[in-house]
C-alpha cells in the first residue's frame, strides 16, 4: 500500500504571527545588543550568534542584511524622538527650549555612540530605506524647530517664511557638530552645546535690529533677475 504523503502543519493565523512577531524581537534585541557594544563593526556572523541561531533565520526574519539594517535604524530613530520630545517644554521661553533640545541630542549620542555611529555610518549605506528614515527624522525636528524660529519672527514683526529654511539649516549644522564632535572629542558636550546654543540664539538677537522683510527681498530678487 503506498504511503499517505502528511500534509504539512499551516503556520498561519493570528498565533503563528504573534510567534513570528515575538521571535522577530527577540532577534532584533540581539542584534541591538551587538550594536551599542560593536557600533558599525557589528556583523551578521556575530548577530546570529549572539541571538543563538544560524545566520539563514536571521534572513529569514529580515529579508537581508539590509532589512534588519532598516529595522534597527527605525528602532533608533524612535529613540532619539523620545529623547528630543521629553525636552521640549510647553511654555518654557525659546532660548532655554533650543538649549534643551541641543543638549537632549548631543546627550543621547555621547551616550548610545556606537548605535548612533552604527545608524549614520553603516545602516544608511546598506539599505536607502534607512536614509529615508534619519532623513525624515531630521526634518521632524527641524519643523518642531521651525515652530520656535517662526514664534521668534513673529515677536519682531518679520516675515515668518523664513522659519522653515533656517530650522533645517539648523537643525544641519547641530547634526555635523555632533557627528564631528563624537569623532575628535576636543571638548565637553556641554561646552559644545552651550557654544551652539550661543550662536544660535545670538542669530535671534540680531533681529531685534530688524531684518530684510519679505518685499524687500522680492525687490532684490527682481533686480538681479
Amino acid at each position: 500500500m503506498p504511503r499517505r504523503k502528511r500534509s504539512k502543519r499551516r503556520s498561519n493565523g493570528p498565533e503563528a504571527d504573534a510567534r513570528r512577531a515575538e521571535r522577530r524581537h527577540e532577534l532584533l534585541e540581539a542584534a541591538d545588543r551587538v550594536v551599542r557594544r560593536d557600533g558599525p563593526a557589528a556583523s551578521m556572523d556575530v548577530i546570529a550568534a549572539e541571538a543563538g541561531i544560524a545566520k539563514p533565520i536571521l534572513y529569514r526574519h529580515f529579508g537581508d542584511k539590509g532589512g534588519l539594517y532598516l529595522a534597527l535604524a527605525e528602532r533608533y530613530v524612535d529613540e532619539i524622538m523620545s529623547v528630543l520630545r521629553a525636552s521640549w517644554t510647553e511654555g518654557a521661553e525659546p532660548r532655554a527650549r533650543l538649549a534643551a533640545t541641543i543638549e537632549a541630542y548631543l546627550g543621547f549620542i555621547e551616550k548610545e555612540r556606537e548605535a548612533y555611529r552604527f545608524l549614520m555610518h553603516r545602516a544608511v549605506t546598506e539599505r536607502p530605506e534607512a536614509q529615508a528614515t534619519v532623513s525624515e527624522f531630521l526634518r521632524h525636528v527641524a519643523r518642531e524647530v521651525s515652530v520656535l524660529v517662526g514664534d521668534e519672527l513673529r515677536r519682531f514683526d518679520l516675515d515668518s517664511g523664513a522659519a522653515a529654511p533656517w530650522a533645517h539649516g539648523l537643525v544641519g549644522m547641530v547634526h555635523l557638530a555632533g557627528d564631528w564632535w563624537l569623532e575628535y572629542q576636543t571638548m565637553s558636550r556641554s561646552a559644545l552645546a552651550e557654544y551652539l546654543t550661543t550662536l544660535l540664539w545670538r542669530g535671534f538677537s540680531g533681529l531685534e535690529g530688524g531684518g530684510t522683510s519679505q518685499s524687500e527681498l522680492e525687490t532684490e530678487s527682481s533686480a538681479g533677475g
